[in-house]
């Protein structure tokens, strides 16, 4: 068999260590593995991960030392171009001509849905792994790259409390989710956060400083407020001036951690699950499988069919978020 791989839509910590698991699996088990860079926009445009001869194959020491490795070494986009009808079907005709038979994708929401249109056209077999520090996709209790996002976004957050209880301050810091609250809920649990607003959840301007005051009345000198990009009041420096503006008793300032949260030399726990998920991917073409992402839910692998994955919203963990208010005293 020969089976292509790439990653595909916002790089995340834990990429490499896929493709390494992807590689070293099917190469070990008799299979040709090629390389496509910068994702879908790498298929249109045939750029492929050579081997030392020119060869457009990767072998079992293309990907030495990957797995500790943030970023994604085989590059990663988001193509317009396929996004169009006229696109994909010339995705289908490269992918033919080049004789692969099978697909594995990393990547988020978007990169499935890709996948999903691809095989409309071509028919090959698709399996996906979920690489995303959104941690979205249902399918898999976590996904590749979530872990670190929140380690990243925690040691910030340790860093900022310095800085807030020397002044008496508080700070609201937007971490990345423009659809889920995830990472924020984490990083609020992980970092001793009072305060954290998500996306699935109404923002009560009131309500939050009400509490506020009540915090300072208690003898809380310094508050972080953790809130996700895609909260519904539109972002930190806004959702500052309102809490203000309703009588907010703290000196506050905003902050943006932004891509900070996609770099980084990936946790042992993206890593594992990064190479988990690359065997398993390999594992279940071998099976005749196609079209399904392959996740790890409940310490077991999971295979789940691509509309699943992208046809709801990944729910928060309710008790989750009760554990915010309930420590926030």
């Amino acid at each position: 068999m020969r089976i292509g791989v790439f990653c595909s839509g916002g790089d995340a910590p834990g990429m490499n260590a896929c493709v390494r698991g992807v590689v070293r699996t099917a190469v070990g088990g008799g299979h040709e593995v090629v390389g496509v860079r910068r994702g879908y926009q790498g298929l249109l445009d045939e750029d492929f991960f050579l081997d030392q001869q020119g060869q457009p194959q990767m072998r079992l020491r293309s990907v030495s030392g990957w797995c500790e490795y943030g970023g994604a070494f085989l590059r990663s986009s988001r193509s317009e171009e396929f996004r169009t009808h006229d696109g994909q079907q010339k995705a289908a005709e490269i992918l033919t001509r080049r004789k692969i038979d099978a697909l594995i994708p990393i990547g988020g929401d978007g990169t499935l849905r890709g996948a999903i249109e691809l095989a409309k056209l071509w028919n090959g077999q698709i399996i996906g792994c979920p690489g995303t520090i959104d941690n979205d996709l249902i399918g898999s209790d976590n996904t590749i790259g979530f872990s670190t996002a929140v380690q990243t976004a925690v040691e910030a957050v340790d860093k900022l409390r310095d800085t807030a209880e020397s002044h008496e301050r508080m700070f609201l810091v937007e971490v990345m989710g423009r659809h889920s609250g995830y990472i924020a809920l984490y990083t609020a649990l992980a970092a001793g956060a009072e305060v954290v607003c998500v996306p699935e959840t109404h923002t009560d301007i009131p309500a939050h400083v009400a509490h506020l005051k009540k915090l300072q009345q208690r003898g809380k000198r310094s508050i972080m407020m953790i809130v996700a990009e895609g909260e519904e009041e539109g972002g930190v420096e806004l959702l500052q001036k309102k809490l203000e503006d309703a009588g907010c008793p703290f000196s506050c300032r905003s902050i943006v951690l932004g891509h900070l949260q996609r770099g980084g030399a990936p946790t042992p726990e993206d890593r594992m699950l990064a190479a988990r998920l690359g065997v398993a991917a390999v594992r279940a073409l071998e099976n005749g499988d196609t079209g399904k992402m392959a996740g790890i839910i409940g310490g077991d692998v999971a295979l789940t069919p691509f509309a699943e994955t992208c046809g709801g919203h990944k729910l928060l963990p309710p008790q989750l978020l009760d554990l915010v208010d309930t420590l926030a005293q």
